[in-house]
């Protein structure tokens, strides 16, 4: 079942009517009480015909898995998520792209009345003023196929509109013009613009793919807005409330918490001044003034005309009705399979439909071997694709349960469409817009040679794009746009210039051949002893078991595309009869870890002891913990060793390490020690390898020839990575961020010493 039928259930809801009915006229005001986890959602979603619809929420965070629970009900196209145009919130003064992106294209959704949208926002979106509407559509250029326009005229205002001309765009703001085409990134869309002249008449409009330049969509209109949030100073502002169109509906979370927090904003921006000389002149560091600010009363002075729907506070309003609703949230199971099998049980002995819901069609199997293991049979429908909470409808008698609550997992949203994905990855232009001439780049064929910047040249009477490369004795080299893949840039010791090479000679060829010789060298003697441990007989694991099952269903994240893709491998490498030897690559805290105690736990369920090896003494109680944490449902013991334990606490470890009585072990190099004796060691983990000598590797190899090995790093060493590179040993790697992963904020402040 497709999440979108959860509406159909809903269809003919008298309490929705009741919501239709009240909210029919502008002073409507309704007061909506007992909605539990995301029936909320789906009430909203089930209005959405009844629009548009500004809903605020508390803060960003309730108004991202709003956004995300209604665009997976409705669709992305009917919802539009409002930021603020700041990265954290107003008072820090760092503007985000992306955000302005998402708000300039909200508010061009509202000004152009569409009636099935819901615009989503949260107290530092609201707080923001914009330009009037009427400053909007002068600031805004609608160009149509078939219109007679200039290209120098669309230049000019694109200008005006301090739109940066470059020469490929690769970030809203952007336009660039060759020949006949102009492409435009405008602050309304995702996808850039391509618009193409037939002489003073425009022949045609596509959105095209910033990775591959592709076209991907016709159009016979485009609207080209400008940043709404820069350059206001001789624009009229307005509050959010004057774009909303006369049939707009209002729903509001909580009006005190949202006036308290718009409150408190205006007090820390009226904060952020300074003294800065004798005369006391002061200054506002912030990007906002009071200008640029509105507060509650303000907003809500605005909405007056509009029907409002409370969610569960009624302070403001007068004349108001309530609809109670008679619904719970999903119980808490802890992981715990019984109490999921007698809550399953209980409702459909009550006569309640049930339904599970997934984003992964994994965690559907996982349940289901997991029932089958314990021989259970239940009754439930599965829905792919999943809400942020899971509730229960008395009245409609229907429960829905999340798989992310019933394994207590971290449940991720998403206020990007692949589009904006995909245009994160047009890394290659954007590179080379970065590129400054003189900077040194590499050309595979030619070496390495300084980047001369871009320039046009005719091939068969068009012109083209083409990358000039100066070399030695200020021989230039073009390289057509299309084989950017052949050009990188250089990078080498610090501070240190290369050496230019010469067009038309052999050196760079000789060097290449040289390097390749060396490599060979190196790897002859490396791959003689990888196949004498690949000859060697290694144990074989048995296929997972439902406890395996359960431990990876509750990790609290939801895995990563890489991160399933290399459990699996590290899994089938494990019950092959030659032992494992496998790399895993990826960056600080793309989920190499959980990776490894997945690994540690299929040994131990065939009774093998596992060895945790790790370069620092803190990493060894990081890892022990986490480690603990993880296993704590099932049966496993863990110890570590390191300099920071009393020796009399490692001799204990060490002696129930040699009986069998210690599952795991992690620890530093103490760990190759002559005491250290494992009873059956079944796999060696390697944490961060690169931090280890020549003379730690050469006792791990003692440890035991035919052991299974996993090495885990963010940076391998060069040999390690040519390794993997050649095939002597496997590699996955981690290029996948975790969902949601917060991205590193720089801030620049003025000193002060407080």
């Amino acid at each position: 079942m497709e999440i979108s039928q959860i509406l159909e259930l809903f269809k003919n809801d008298q309490r929705i009517k009741s919501i239709e009915e009240s909210v029919s006229k502008p002073e409507g005001r309704l007061c909506l009480k007992g909605l539990s986890g995301s029936l909320r959602a789906v009430i909203q979603a089930s209005l959405l015909s009844k629009g548009p619809h500004l809903v605020v929420m508390n803060d960003r965070e309730e108004a991202a898995y709003l956004y995300n629970d209604i665009s997976q009900l409705c669709g992305s196209k009917h919802v539009s998520f409002l930021p603020s145009s700041y990265k954290r919130s107003p008072e820090y003064g760092q503007k985000d792209s992306q955000n302005v992106l998402l708000r300039t294209e909200a508010l061009s959704q509202l000004h152009n009345n569409n009636k099935d949208l819901f615009v989503i926002t949260y107290p530092e979106a609201l707080i923001e003023r914009v330009l009037s509407a009427e400053s909007l559509d002068e600031n805004r250029l609608i160009i149509n196929t078939g219109d007679q326009l200039d290209i120098s005229f669309i230049t000019d205002v694109l200008n005006e509109y301090h739109f940066q001309r470059v020469d490929f765009v690769f970030e809203p703001g952007q336009y660039s013009v060759r020949g006949s085409i102009i492409d435009v990134y405008s602050f309304s869309d995702e996808d850039p613009y391509r618009i193409d002249f037939f002489g003073d008449e425009v022949d045609s409009i596509r959105k095209f793919n910033l990775e591959n330049q592709l076209s991907k969509e016709k159009l016979e209109q485009v609207t080209i807005v400008p940043n709404l949030t820069e350059n206001q100073e001789s624009q009229e502002l307005s509050s959010l409330s004057d774009y909303l169109p006369a049939e707009c509906k209002i729903w509001i979370e909580s009006f005190d918490f949202i006036e308290q927090r718009m409150k408190a904003i205006n007090e820390k921006i009226a904060a952020h001044t300074y003294e800065v000389d004798e005369e006391d002149e002061e200054k506002n560091y912030s990007f906002l003034t009071e200008k640029d600010i509105c507060n509650f009363k303000s907003f809500f002075k605005g909405c007056q005309n509009f029907p409002i729907i409370a969610l569960g506070d009624d302070a403001h309003l007068a004349n108001t009705t309530n609809i109670e609703f008679s619904s719970a949230p999903q119980p808490v199971f802890h992981k715990n399979f019984e109490l999921l099998e007698d809550n399953l049980k209980e409702k459909q002995r009550e006569e309640y439909d049930c339904y599970i819901l997934s984003d992964n069609p994994k965690q559907f199997e996982r349940l289901q071997a997991i029932f089958h293991d314990r021989g259970i049979k239940l009754k439930y429908s599965e829905i792919n694709h999943s809400l942020h909470e899971g509730f229960i409808d008395h009245d409609a008698r229907l429960c829905f349960y999340t798989d992310h609550q019933i394994f207590e997992r971290y449940h991720k949203f998403s206020l990007r469409t692949e589009k904006a994905k995909a245009a994160q990855q047009a890394i290659s232009l954007k590179e080379l817009n970065r590129l400054n001439p003189g900077d040194f780049v590499v050309h595979i064929d030619h070496g390495v040679g300084r980047f001369g910047g871009l320039v046009t040249q005719t091939v068969n009477g068009k012109p083209q794009e083409a990358i000039r490369l100066v070399y030695r004795d200020n021989d230039v080299l073009l390289v057509n746009i299309h084989s950017l893949h052949r050009i990188s840039k250089f990078k080498g010791k610090e501070g240190t210039p290369p050496k230019i090479n010469k067009l038309g000679t052999a050196a760079w060829s000789k060097l290449k051949e040289k390097t390749k010789k060396k490599v060979k060298d190196i790897a002859r003697e490396l791959i003689a002893l990888y196949a004498k441990r690949k000859a060697e007989p290694g144990f074989t694991y048995s296929p997972d078991t439902y406890l395996q099952t359960e431990l990876e269903a509750s990790f609290f994240f939801e895995d990563t595309p890489d991160q399933t893709k290399a459990t699996v491998s590290v899994k089938e490498d494990m019950e092959k009869s030659t032992p494992m030897d496998r790399l895993v690559c990826g960056d600080v805290g793309f989920g190499k870890t959980e990776i490894a105690i997945r690994a540690a736990f299929k040994a131990l369920a065939d009774n093998k002891q596992v060895a945790v090896l790790v370069p620092t003494t803190i990493l060894a109680l990081q890892h022990y913990q986490t480690f603990k944490e993880r296993l704590k449902d099932f049966p496993a013991n863990i110890e570590y060793v390191s300099r920071l334990r009393k020796p009399k606490d490692i001799k204990a470890a060490l002696k129930k390490l040699k009986e069998g009585q210690v599952d795991i072990l992690i620890g530093t190099h103490r760990l190759t020690g002559k005491d250290v004796e494992f009873k059956d060691l079944g796999l060696l983990i390697i944490d961060e390898e690169q931090r280890f000598g020549v003379a730690i590797k050469e006792k791990l190899k003692q440890l035991k020839v035919n052991v299974d090995t996993l090495t885990l790093t963010a940076t391998p060493i060069p040999r390690t990575l040519q390794f993997s590179l050649m095939g002597a040993r496997d590699l996955s790697i981690l290029n996948t961020a975790p969902p949601n992963r917060h991205p590193i904020i720089t801030e620049l402040h003025v000193l002060n010493e407080e």
